[in-house]
């Protein structure tokens, strides 16, 4: 039988029921990873997952990447990663940048390789606070005036988790946890600033509010102001989807054509618990 899609607030995005653990969900690979091509996020509610669980949904949409953060690692779990609020014995159980932190970005963009997609898992869900909100790089792209495309057509763009831990010291007082980690050595990378889709050929814009150091061949002033001017475009109200997390909720999105960033949350009140896992 057909996936049953609601397409969600936002212009893009869609909701599935669907065990994920299910017979149903296991033969329909194929299908789901189209729907994530054309939706670019899809959420899936009412889950209830094991860690070995989740692996082998993140498996339905390719091969688990593995090369993650082993400080926040799961044991015996390659590939699934804690982000949490919460503290165990002065020391936070999960990634956590800080109750504040609102940083825009494309997972592992400081990778040679982007991540195909990320899936997040919702174990413990604040009352207030702690959504995530998602970005249509994909459509705020083809909505560019087409001068804009022309003048960032083949520019390219230093992403550097150097610079990412740094900034996101800065702005919550010392508790990155990127600048802790253990990839936090990688070198440099670049990517263009607007990426060709490799399955859809759709066009998208590669941003971030952090992580990128500046423009290629272009003066920081300059490369500021483009990518906070294209960044601003991109988070409009216009191109956004905010999900509300609920226990039990499973969202995958296309990693290569959206941006996202959690919002604050008060970990002194509300604490939050997610396992992640990306796509090759």
């Amino acid at each position: 039988m057909p996936l049953q899609l609601r397409s969600l607030a936002g212009g893009f995005g869609a909701e599935i029921d669907v065990d994920l653990t299910s017979s149903a969900a296991r033969g329909s690979s194929v299908e789901l990873t189209q729907a994530l091509h054309r939706h670019r996020l899809l959420v899936f509610p009412g889950q209830h997952l094991n860690h070995a669980d989740l692996l082998a949904a993140a498996a339905l949409f390719g091969t688990v990447d593995t090369d993650v953060d082993r400080t926040y690692a799961v044991p015996g779990f390659p590939g699934i990663t804690t982000i949490s609020n919460i503290v165990e014995d002065g020391a936070h159980v999960g990634i956590y940048d800080g109750d504040d932190e609102e940083e825009w970005h494309a997972d592992g963009s400081f990778k040679p390789n982007l991540p195909r997609a990320t899936l997040l898992y919702s174990v413990i869900t604040p009352e207030a606070g702690g959504q995530t909100r998602f970005a249509d790089a994909t459509r705020a792209y083809t909505d560019l005036p087409a001068e804009l495309q022309e003048e960032i057509k083949g520019l390219r763009a230093v992403h550097s988790i150097r610079h990412l831990g740094d900034l996101q010291n800065q702005a919550s007082g010392g508790q990155s946890s990127t600048a802790t980690g253990s990839l936090a050595a990688m070198p440099d990378v670049e990517h263009p600033l607007v990426r060709t889709h490799p399955v859809t050929a759709a066009r998208s814009l590669l941003l971030g509010s952090m992580v990128i150091s500046g423009i290629v061949d272009m003066d920081a002033e300059a490369s500021a102001r483009l990518v906070a001017e294209l960044l601003e475009h991109t988070t409009s109200p216009p191109y956004l989807h905010t999900h509300h997390w609920r226990q039990g909720d499973l969202v995958i999105w296309d990693n290569q054509a959206t941006l996202h960033t959690a919002s604050p949350c008060d970990s002194s009140r509300h604490h939050r618990l997610l396992y992640r896992a990306t796509i090759r």
